[in-house]
């Protein structure tokens, strides 16, 4: 565990000090402590059941034009393959400008005991952006540099990424947008981004799960930090069925000044609904909060699992 505590350590000086790099914003999303497959296809490797995801982030609400994303995932194991297989689709509106970003993803998952695992995972797909002139409302209708129609450009993409778990662990790090590296933002309108994130969790109460994680983003022209802490609640079902989890709460800060309000309840023991509110505290953004709602659905699935029962961090 020391090596792997270091290894992050390593991995985050890294992303401080690497060379500079051209961008867009990633799109950010709060729940990505849920559900990382957006910057990290390896993550997918979920045993025991089919993952369905679906969120809705309204961010800046008061300013016109703030930016509205759209997610929805789906992945499965097949444990006789040791390999995982999923689809995202993401939707972002920003003002004139619209983004569509659609990836298939493949993670292999080695496994030397039921302590811990290591999965390696590819996402590739399509990104495109389109920039609606029309929409445009200027103070002089007649000004011939104001360009009035629709263009849009369509470029192939890919996420690279690893993970490891363990019982009490989850390390991993990865790369998203490779086919922009080099490439100035005029190119290709979105740029490559690290991550590298820390997650030490508790299964083992009866009574409530806790976790506490670290990551680090390097962005556009800075790196971000972020913590998060949260508790999940738990009941006794018997002594033959493990406790059923009910429901979350979890605080969250990223140095780009701003605070995460999370919580979470379990409508069914495989369905679960989450809200989260987002608190920035920049100069200008102080006075627009940004809020996300979140819907994960997870299928038992005979070809995913390892056995009929549900590990213990089934939740994660």
């Amino acid at each position: 565990m020391k090596k792997l505590f270091l290894i992050n350590l390593l991995l985050l000086k890294f992303f401080i000090f690497v060379p500079k790099c051209y961008s867009q914003a990633d799109i950010s999303m709060a729940t990505n402590w849920y559900n990382r497959a957006n910057y990290n296809p390896a993550s997918i490797v979920r045993e025991d059941y089919i993952y369905l995801f679906c969120n809705i982030q309204r961010q800046w609400l008061g300013v016109g034009g703030s930016p509205t994303v759209f997610n929805v995932q789906a992945s499965q194991y097949i444990y006789n393959l040791h390999s995982a297989f999923g689809i995202s689709l993401v939707s972002d509106q920003l003002g004139l400008t619209s983004t569509k970003n659609t990836l298939l993803t493949y993670a292999y998952r080695i496994s030397g005991s039921s302590n811990w695992s290591l999965s390696m995972g590819l996402s590739a797909g399509i990104f495109s952006r389109s920039i609606d002139g029309s929409q445009f409302e200027p103070g002089t209708t007649r000004d011939p540099v104001i360009y009035n129609n629709l263009s849009t450009t369509l470029d192939p993409d890919a996420n690279l990424g690893v993970e490891f778990q363990s019982s009490y662990f989850v390390g991993g790090f990865s790369t998203t947008h490779l086919f922009s590296i080099g490439k100035n933002n005029y190119a290709f309108l979105n740029s490559n981004h690290l991550y590298s994130y820390f997650i030490y969790r508790n299964t083992e109460s009866e009574l409530m799960n806790f976790n506490v994680g670290f990551q680090m983003v390097n962005g556009t022209v800075s790196s971000t930090l972020e913590g998060n802490a949260s508790v999940r609640f738990k009941r006794p079902t018997g002594l033959t069925t493990k406790p059923r989890e009910i429901f979350d709460v979890g605080l969250g800060y990223k140095t780009s000044k701003q605070v995460l309000l999370m919580l979470g309840v379990n409508i069914m023991s495989d369905f679960r609904v989450g809200y989260v509110y987002d608190q920035s505290f920049s100069i200008g953004f102080n006075a627009n909060s940004t809020h996300e709602i979140m819907l994960e659905y997870r299928i038992p699935s005979k070809v995913s699992a390892a056995c009929n029962c549900k590990t213990e961090s089934y939740w994660y």
